[in-house]
């Protein structure tokens, strides 16, 4: 190996999930080039000084290049390199104003008066007391943050885990990390059960050991609750962990033995559940049959049909026969579930029931699971309308303040876009509802079910306990669209309409080869229909694709994307992805301290790299994440079907191709259809479409919402009769 001495001038790339970096380097040994070095650097910072080892090559698309296989740090032994050292953002609070000063006061024994005898930094005009403590708490920061970088360096894991691992652990976190690994896979973001049982193979957990086992078990059932699950069956739960493990069936069993003695997970029959979930479907089931058997507001028959002809005065409509059941059910029902496609007046029926509610008295609160949903409610309704998150009163710290001990001040609570709700939050809500209130859930069933775990609306529904009104008339306007006639002839089963009008609001433009269908996608984002339409392409036209990778996936689809739309935009370097300054992105999971969540689309707005933080604008507010945080947003340029429940877009522009085959369903194509408010375009083939359409099967989640809900029905209405009786004898 060759040795190549020098120092890190600036960061090109770095890839998140394994740490490679390409880096510009400059040695006094090459005094008249920049040397691009590649390999997994540890998040070097420019201005930081190494010794690195390793080989010359030649890449045949960007020409010699310096193969990183070691290297280890050294500080700088010049004044400059001490100033691009300390002013590369490595300290949060120094900038390189601020190191200009501090290295002009001390020069060449800087970085040794902050480590041994900080207090002297006072000297340097600028710094006071309070500015002294931030800086000797970062550099202690990023000292502790080096050493865990170097230990997962040695267990060969990904060294961008080390701010998060420090945040989360502090001065703990080696000891921690030695001593129990897999709470890295419980408590991080990011870091799964793989890595973790990385590390935990190095420092030389057996493989069978029944901690290990027990950790693999509960990260099983973690990710198939990602993809919807409430539940394993006890064979199914086996078969994964035997895979993932590469231990005896018989480990198993010990491990979820052991975990149910712990209470981490229940066990029901061949049922296995990890004990939040339990919990959440078994409380909410409990909490749903109460609310039924519960008194509450009432009218009589004829006081109804009064109160709801002064309703359509006011409003100036006058109401279907399934909205004026709908109505009429709302008001005589202690839960109601309210379904139907687009154009089928469910906004106009649910307004009529706000109406009618106000005018009684009562008091009424509208909310959504997501911000945009809850906007979206507001703007429509008229009213305050409040993520289900506020709605509760969340924190970080304490939870949900809403509960069964502290619950809403209301009377009516209306959930807008229910298919959306996961079991967990289904469950929050269902207790914080006091007894005597009404709960009016509204949503389209036929849609892709929520992101978490499990299928409320479609079990409420499937349990035939409680009352449905499902609303299939399109209103004549609505019908004058194509989007909503197509979504319909698609929910039935049948080929959407592909020809029409000029002016038409849904067009089909035939690809049948992928990269051709991805490039006419594209051109329709960037060029055509901005062109043609004067729609805004980031913040009007949503990209929306069946899938993540290939071709015509979602990864690829962000990268052309970004490179249209945002090619001038400032990389922010040390993000750990290739953001750059402009970039339209999505949160990928709830993040409680941000207060955003798990599909919230905003645009990168501003970078402090002296604070190491990033604004991303959302509608409903600006955020401002540490770098280290920004693993949990990803491109939005192109979104998944899944990611887009619940949003609305001007324009939405689906590529549908093939080799999307294991995703083609009818629920997804429907979603996706249904997004889009004036404009659908699908490029594609027609075969692609013929098979999304045919395929009605809905994946099965494992779930026992339905059956527990009539079961505690039953339950309920048994324990009233016993009452009755006893008050008999």
């Amino acid at each position: 190996m060759e040795v190549l001495k020098g120092s890190i001038e600036r960061i090109v790339y770095v890839n998140e999930e394994n740490g490679y970096t390409i880096a510009r380097f400059s040695s006094p040994d090459f005094p008249f080039e920049l040397i691009t070095v590649v390999g997994n650097l540890a998040s070097a910072y420019p201005g930081e000084h190494m010794i690195l080892k390793g080989w010359w090559v030649n890449n045949p698309k960007y020409g010699r290049q310096f193969k990183v296989v070691e290297y280890e740090t050294v500080m700088p032994a010049t004044v400059v390199g001490i100033k691009k050292y300390l002013g590369s953002g490595l300290i949060k609070g120094i900038g390189p104003i601020m190191a200009a000063r501090i290295v002009e006061r001390f020069g060449l024994q800087t970085l040794d008066v902050i480590e041994n005898e900080p207090e002297k930094l006072l000297e340097v005009p600028g710094i006071g007391p309070k500015r002294l403590k931030r800086i000797v708490k970062a550099w202690e920061e990023q000292r502790e943050i080096k050493n865990i970088m170097l230990f997962l360096q040695s267990h060969n894991v990904s060294t961008t885990f080390a701010v998060k691992i420090y945040k989360a652990y502090g001065d703990e976190a080696i000891k921690i990390v030695r001593e129990d690994p897999y709470r890295l896979a419980r408590d991080i973001y990011g870091i799964g059960f793989k890595t973790a049982d990385k590390i935990a193979q190095s420092v030389g957990v057996a493989k069978d050991s029944i901690s290990r086992v027990m950790a693999g078990v509960s990260y099983v059932l973690s990710e198939r609750a990602d993809d919807g699950h409430v539940y394993l069956p006890m064979d199914e739960l086996i078969r994964w962990s035997v895979e993932a493990l590469e231990v005896e069936e018989g480990r198993v069993r010990e491990a979820v033995k052991a975990l149910a003695e712990r209470e981490e997970v229940f066990v029901e029959g061949e049922a296995v559940y990890l004990a939040p979930f339990y919990r959440a479907e078994a409380g909410a089931a409990r909490r749903l049959a109460a609310l039924l058997r519960h008194p509450g507001f009432s009218l009589s028959g004829s006081a109804i049909e009064l109160a709801i002809r002064r309703v359509e005065g006011r409003m100036g409509v006058k109401f279907a026969p399934e909205q004026r059941e709908a109505i009429r059910r709302a008001v005589s029902e202690k839960v109601l579930i309210l379904t139907g496609g687009p154009g089928t007046g469910k906004t106009t029926a649910t307004v009529g029931m706000i109406e009618l509610f106000e005018e009684a008295g009562l008091k009424v609160a509208l909310a959504a699971p997501t911000g945009r949903a809850a906007k979206r409610l507001s703007e429509t309704t008229g009213r305050e309308a409040k993520t289900i998150h506020r709605l509760l009163e969340f924190s970080p710290d304490a939870g949900f303040k809403r509960d069964q001990d502290n619950p809403l001040e209301v009377d009516v609570l209306i959930v807008d876009e229910t298919s959306m709700v996961d079991i967990l939050l289904m469950n929050a809500l269902l207790k914080a509802l006091p007894l005597n209130a009404k709960l009016i859930l509204v949503g389209d069933v036929d849609q892709l079910p929520a992101v978490g775990a499990g299928n409320v609306l479609r079990d409420l529904i499937g349990s035939g306990v409680v009352p449905v009104v499902r609303l299939t008339q399109i209103f004549r306007q609505a019908r004058n669209s194509m989007i909503v006639t197509n979504a319909h002839r698609i929910n039935k089963g049948l080929m959407p309409i592909l020809k029409g009008p000029k002016d038409r609001d849904f067009f089909f433009i035939e690809e049948e080869e992928p990269e051709k269908a991805a490039e006419t996608a594209i051109d329709l984002c960037c060029r055509r229909l901005p062109g043609y339409y004067g729609f805004d392409p980031v913040d009007d036209i949503q990209l929306i694709a069946p899938m993540k990778r290939g071709i015509c996936g979602v990864d690829r689809f962000n990268d052309l994307l970004q490179r249209t739309l945002n090619p001038a935009g400032e990389t922010i370097p040390r993000s750990g992805r290739n953001f750059k300054l402009g970039d339209k992105v999505m949160q990928v999971r709830n993040n409680y301290e941000y207060e955003v969540f798990n599909g919230d689309i905003g645009r990168i707005r501003g970078v402090d790299l002296i604070e190491q933080r990033v604004r991303v604008v959302f509608p409903e507010k600006a955020v401002d994440y540490d770098l280290a945080d920004l693993s949990e947003l990803t491109l939005a340029y192109a979104i998944t079907a899944h990611k887009s429940q619940g949003s609305e877009y001007r324009a939405v522009v689906i590529p549908l191709v093939t080799q999307h085959y294991v995703m083609l369903q009818r629920n997804l194509l429907y979603t996706a259809i249904t997004r889009a408010k004036e404009l659908v375009v699908i490029v594609g083939s027609k075969r692609a479409v013929r098979i999304a359409v045919r395929n009605n099967r809905v994946s099965k989640r494992y779930t026992r919402l339905a059956e527990r809900v009539r079961e505690a029905v039953r339950s309920g209405e048994a324990i009233e009769d016993l009452k009755g009786q006893l008050m008999l004898w």
